[in-house]
């Protein structure tokens, strides 16, 4: 695996109709910026071919808006990842080093920002102050191996940035 794709999940329902957490669902704003996301990778050149994503609804629905940019990606959605720790996601992450050139995780947080922020590590610049600060919602960190086989953190990509996050 060269490269690494943390998608936090779109703006949610606060609360669910259908039941509890795990069935939230994206609201508009969650819809469009994850579109938009999808849009944003796949013009910065960043596609996944193996996509994990959790099996929450909110998860389910992002991962629905972001797939048009990346219709040949192979998807599993998985129970475990569905409010997952960093160790969790990390282990993921290994467990799928030789699975694919590169690997999408679409989750939550503070899981998936945790991990982020182990990967981008003592980085330095505007985007690892970012990312060390906050995660937001359908925010997309990408990484790419260094020569000693640690990440780097190429970009932190939100939503505002790209003309979203707006009600």
């Amino acid at each position: 695996m060269q490269r690494l794709i943390l998608l936090r999940h779109g703006k949610a329902e606060s609360v669910s109709d259908l039941g509890g957490d795990a069935e939230r669902g994206l609201t508009d704003r969650g819809r469009r910026d994850s579109a938009l996301m999808g849009r944003v990778l796949f013009q910065a050149g960043v596609k996944p071919d193996l996509v994990l994503v959790s099996d929450a609804r909110r998860t389910r629905e992002t991962w629905e808006e972001v797939s048009a940019a990346f219709p040949s990606a192979e998807v599993e959605f998985d129970q475990g990842l569905y409010l997952a720790s960093a160790e969790r996601l990390a282990h993921l992450v290994d467990a799928n080093t030789q699975a694919a050139d590169c690997l999408m995780i679409v989750g939550h947080n503070p899981g998936i920002h945790e991990l982020a922020s182990v990967c981008a590590g003592r980085g330095k610049g505007p985007d690892h102050e970012r990312l060390m600060n906050a995660f937001p919602t359908a925010c997309a960190a990408v990484f790419s191996k260094d020569a000693n086989g640690g990440w780097v953190l190429d970009a932190m990509l939100e939503p505002k940035g790209h003309g979203g996050g707006v009600l």
